[in-house]
């Protein structure tokens, strides 16, 4: 059985699938026109860390709520929840790598590749999405809520 608070979990995804939404319509944008503004970029730049912080965030309630192994890392958060039933071996790995690149984005700011974030909105916020929904699945598949 797997224990978390309801209130938490709605709350971080809320967040989460808010940062999602906005990634998404900077996704649509034509590369010139979201290279050209560095406004837009900046606004990537935060909504990533937005939905990359709730995943991480959402890992963290169910891993500590239920008392498992606590993570060295952020990306070892994931690697917790995937051992648990979570999600598959594959998209456990994309995440570590979206924590990972999560760290580049707080602590090595100055060294991204706007084009790299580019990239990300238009390949990688479904991992994002993904997770979310694997992650409520198995909460729904087999819980409990109380406190």
């Amino acid at each position: 059985m797997v224990s978390y608070d309801e209130e938490k979990v709605t709350a971080l995804s809320s967040e989460l699938m808010q940062a999602c939404e906005r990634l998404r319509e900077l996704g649509r944008l034509p590369r010139e026109a979201f290279m050209g503004d560095p406004h837009l970029v900046a606004s990537a730049k935060y909504h990533l860390i937005v939905g990359i912080e709730a995943a991480i965030d959402l890992a963290n309630h169910a891993i500590t709520k239920n008392r498992w192994e606590i993570p060295e890392n952020y990306a070892d958060t994931f690697r917790i929840m995937q051992e648990h039933g979570f999600f598959d071996e594959d998209l456990g790995e994309r995440l570590q790598m979206m924590a990972r690149f999560r760290n580049r984005l707080i602590h090595i700011y100055w060294d991204i590749d706007n084009g790299r974030i580019y990239d990300l909105l238009r390949e990688d916020v479904g991992d994002i999405e993904q997770f979310l929904a694997e992650y409520i699945r198995a909460l729904q598949k087999e819980s409990t809520t109380p406190g």
